[in-house]
């Protein structure tokens, strides 16, 4: 019997060292401890990350941050990195935590864990009006159409899935995509309905004709590196919190509803 105690003990001591260990190992304690947060974000994907006219980096995403960074008790460093090169920066630790607009995909699940989604959104079209009385996105699933996006995106993805005999042309930023359309050297601009809404808000507006339907589901999720179950845990307890406490909504409304921000980017 005495046996049996002793040998359950040496587990249950065993077991608390793993946990310990794991704790120590999590980015959660080690932002903790350098009192530091760096956040991986690539601005110009408005309204999430974006500069301003004095080039500081503004947005949803960045109000998210500042208040994480906050309840952590810590400093808030942002981290802007180029699309393509975002998740290989996590990876190597150039920063703590991906809030940069990214969709939750399997492919980049198999790379990164994700937390819960903060935010859903679908891509849309901006459609040059040349086409006034389009009616679906298959009307320009033929060719001799030119259908722009930006590079590495899920809006590509969802280019390539749904136009097989358009042509698909990415450039490497959402403003350079459009920019074709508007120039009347594309058909249409593929991404997501927020930023299009936006667009079509300013520079869109009377220009360009916009197929609200959303043609895909796509949730965005905070991306962190595998093997971290403490961090996660922290960042979906923080996400339940702001959409209870009211933080969330005023975030949302700033960004998504309010368009005074306009002015300090334009």
């Amino acid at each position: 019997m005495k046996k049996i105690i002793t040998a359950l003990l040496v587990l249950a001591a065993v077991a608390f060292a793993a946990d310990f260990n794991l704790w120590k190992k999590s980015t959660l304690n080690q932002v903790v401890q350098k009192g530091e947060l760096r956040v991986c974000l690539e601005p110009g994907y408005v309204p999430f990350e974006m500069r301003d006219k004095h080039g500081r980096i503004i947005g949803f995403d960045v109000d998210i941050a500042r208040k994480m960074a906050k309840d952590m008790g810590v400093h808030l460093k942002l981290v802007p990195t180029a699309w393509d090169g975002i998740i290989p920066a996590l990876i190597t630790g150039k920063c703590d935590i991906i809030i940069s607009g990214m969709t939750i995909t399997q492919k980049r699940n198999l790379k990164v864990a994700f937390t819960d989604p903060y935010f859903l959104v679908g891509q849309t079209l901006l459609v040059n009006k040349k086409h006034a009385g389009i009616k679906s996105y298959k009307d320009l699933d033929k060719p001799g159409i030119v259908i722009t996006t930006k590079l590495g995106t899920t809006g590509e993805i969802a280019a390539r899935r749904l136009f097989k005999r358009a042509t698909i042309k990415t450039f490497d930023s959402e403003s350079a995509a459009v920019q074709e359309v508007l120039n009347n050297r594309a058909d249409a601009f593929i991404y997501d309905k927020p930023y299009n809404e936006l667009f079509m808000a300013g520079k869109g507006k009377g220009k360009l004709i916009f197929l609200k339907q959303d043609l895909t589901y796509e949730p965005l999720g905070f991306a962190i590196n595998h093997g971290d179950p403490d961090f996660l845990n922290w960042l979906n307890n923080f996400l339940r919190q702001i959409k209870h406490d009211g933080t969330y909504e005023k975030f949302y409304n700033r960004w998504f509803r309010n368009t005074d921000w306009l002015k300090r980017v334009q």
